[in-house]
Formats: C-alpha cells, structure tokens, sequence
C-alpha cells in the first residue's frame, strides 16, 4: 500500500516474467503453462506476506478526483441497468457460511453506518486514477451476518452477464474495502456499477466487481471472470 511495496512488487513481477519467458521454447508459450502457475503461486506468497490491515491507501495531496474520466467498464453488450419491471426491485443477497443470511434493499444499505473513502483506483494497464466511494464497509456486514469460522474467501457476484470475482478474507475485511453504493457524493450511475458494487484499494480494478448481487463467504476460492481467463487470481495493490 505504499510506493515502495508497489515499486518491490513490480520488481518482483519483472523477475517472475523473466523466468516464465525462460519457459517459451520452441513449442511456443502453451509450453510454459506450469512455469506461468508455478510464478503466479509464488507472487501470490509474496503478496500475502506484504499485506497489512493496519496500510492504509492515500491519495498524493492536492490529487484531483478522476471525476467522469474514470473509465466504466462491463462486459455486457452494452452498460447493465436494473430492471425492476423485469426483475424486481434490487436486493444484496449475503450468504455462504453464515449465520444470519441477509436480504438488503439499497435503503437498507444507505442506513447502515455509512463508510466515505477517497482514495486511488489502480488499474492492471498501468494507470491510477482518484475517486470517493460512498458505502457500508464489508467487515460490518460480514458482523450482521455472522460469519463461519472456515470461511476463507468470499465471492462476488453480479448481473453483468455473470461476471464474479472471489477474493481472500484478509483483503475483504480490509477496513477500506466497501460495498459502495455512491461515487464522488452521489449515488452510482449504471456506468460505474448501480446499484451496488465493490471497491477497495487493496484490489486491481478488475477484482472489484460492479452490479452486485450476491456476496457469498466460502471454504474455498471460486476463480473469477478474469482470474479464469490468465490474470492473477490475488491481484493484491
């Protein structure tokens, strides 16, 4: 969470591609496919070794809020709306193994202790941008519904074409890892994932998954949209 963890984590990244180009020979990079797992287990090591509760993301002083050039990103064809007409009103499923499965409405959501963070988005292209994420931590929730011991990851869900992410529990209960409902003092637009989603500064951008619907606590990792299409499963900033 600070620029010399970042700096110590892309070295680390230029080693690992280093050893996994080693592995390309003439059979072509299908060959290397045990040295690419065998290098993103070892990352992942190394990644959980630096994590800490207690960094917390800030903002360089004086950074501008990235505002409406914040990119929004979906996998639908075009950006996925709510209907209600279809589908009902909106609910946040939290279940998994849990003592009290919840059913929470965007109302419930916005009068529950509310969490204000402004702090940096870091995306897997290389950029970083500043907004304030408006919502209810997950730590207060994963309380509300009491949470199992040997739940060790949790997933989360949503109705962009079935598009999920499944997370470790350290990162989840992050104290700046909220399930947001308002961006920059307003409730979301559809663009960056409304009703609902979830945003931390601990995640790559593409772990933090838009237009939730469930929030599952599990024994074990589910893979993601991305995570099963080559990318890093952990992701951690």
């Amino acid at each position: 969470m600070t620029l010399d963890r970042r700096k110590f984590l892309g070295l680390a990244g230029t080693s690992l591609s280093a050893a996994i180009l080693s592995g390309c020979n003439s059979r072509g990079p299908g060959a290397a496919e045990r040295i690419l797992r065998y290098a993103e287990r070892k990352n992942e090591i190394v990644e959980r070794a630096l994590f800490s509760h207690s960094a917390i993301d800030a903002p360089p002083a004086g950074a501008k809020l990235a505002g409406n050039a914040l990119p929004g990103y979906f996998i639908s064809r075009t950006v996925p709306v709510w209907d209600e007409t279809e589908r009902g009103k909106w609910h946040l499923e939290i279940g998994g193994m849990v003592d009290r499965p919840l059913r929470l409405s965007l109302e419930d959501l916005v009068a529950m202790p509310r969490s204000d963070k402004r702090v940096n988005l870091y995306c897997v292209e290389g950029w970083t941008a500043v907004a304030h994420w408006t919502g209810v931590r997950l730590r207060d929730l994963a309380a509300l519904a009491g949470v199992q011991r040997g739940a060790e990851y949790v997933d989360f869900e949503s109705f962009d074409s079935g598009y999920h992410e499944s997370w470790d529990m350290e990162s989840a209960m992050h104290p700046q890892t909220v399930v947001a409902y308002g961006l920059d003092g307003r409730f979301l637009s559809p663009t960056y994932g409304a009703p609902a989603r979830v945003y931390s500064p601990v995640k790559l951008g593409y772990k933090n998954t838009k237009y939730l619907t469930r929030v599952m606590f599990l024994s074990n990792r589910t893979g993601g949209y991305w995570s099963d299409r080559g990318y890093e499963w952990y992701a951690g900033v």
